[in-house]
């Protein structure tokens, strides 16, 4: 689903280079649930934004869904995005004067589906983050834990290849947290492909995977715990 291979990311000024990556590495497959973790400053942000089509890295090869970016003009970067990928931010980034279904509609609109598909579209993920009675509240309406499922349904909604998760319980208390964690590892089990920043060693032993980033590259990979008792049993 998404391989980074030797990846690099450089930011110049006239005085200073400065490597956000450094031969970066990591595969995640299909299906796979990958916590990313690390120290500020480690480069897990310039990561996500690199994965998410967000930004170019500098050197190295990126590919999506088999699909190499490294050569792609903002267009065809701009429409991969919007078709592969869903995001879930720490802030939700919800539109505070749009109601609940709107807010997930708008970026049905950019990819173009029809009125009755968007309709469609809308119900289901809503259904599925277990909100359908609220589709007509605002944000404002909404506790913190109920507006991250509304920003995980906004991510649903268009049918993404790959989710990502910046600190996706990041502004929520701990019962909140736990229940977008269960939903992210529902979604999991459904067959998502997920990848989470966090800098909770809680939540990520909790993924299936764990990724430990420091100084831009990664530097330790915890292997699938269910399949290493499988294995030693």
């Amino acid at each position: 689903m998404l391989k980074m291979t030797g990846l690099a990311k450089v930011y110049r000024t006239e005085m200073v280079e400065t490597y956000a990556l450094r031969d970066f590495n990591l595969t995640v497959k299909q299906g796979e649930f990958v916590a990313v973790t690390g120290p500020s400053g480690s480069g897990k942000t310039t990561f996500l934004t690199i994965a998410g089509l967000l930004e170019a890295h500098s050197s190295g090869r990126y590919e999506l869904d088999g699909v190499d970016v490294s050569g792609l003009g903002d267009a065809q970067r701009s429409r991969l995005r919007n078709e592969k990928i869903g995001f879930i931010f720490q802030a939700f980034n919800l539109i505070g004067d749009l109601n609940v279904a709107d807010n997930i509609e708008v970026p049905l609109r950019y990819r173009g589906f029809n009125s009755a598909e968007r309709t469609k579209r809308v119900r289901d993920s809503l259904e599925r983050v277990g909100l359908a009675s609220r589709a007509r509240h605002y944000p404002a309406e909404l506790s913190g834990g109920q507006q991250q499922r509304v920003a995980i349904a906004r991510a649903l909604a268009g049918g993404p290849r790959l989710l990502l998760a910046d600190e996706p319980t990041g502004n929520l208390d701990s019962q909140m947290a736990r229940s977008v964690m269960e939903l992210l590892e529902e979604l999991h089990r459904e067959g998502a492909t997920i990848v989470m920043v966090t800098h909770d060693p809680q939540l990520a032993a909790r993924a299936q995977r764990n990724v430990h980033v420091i100084d831009g590259q990664v530097v330790d990979i915890t292997s699938d715990l269910s399949a290493l008792e499988r294995h030693a049993a």
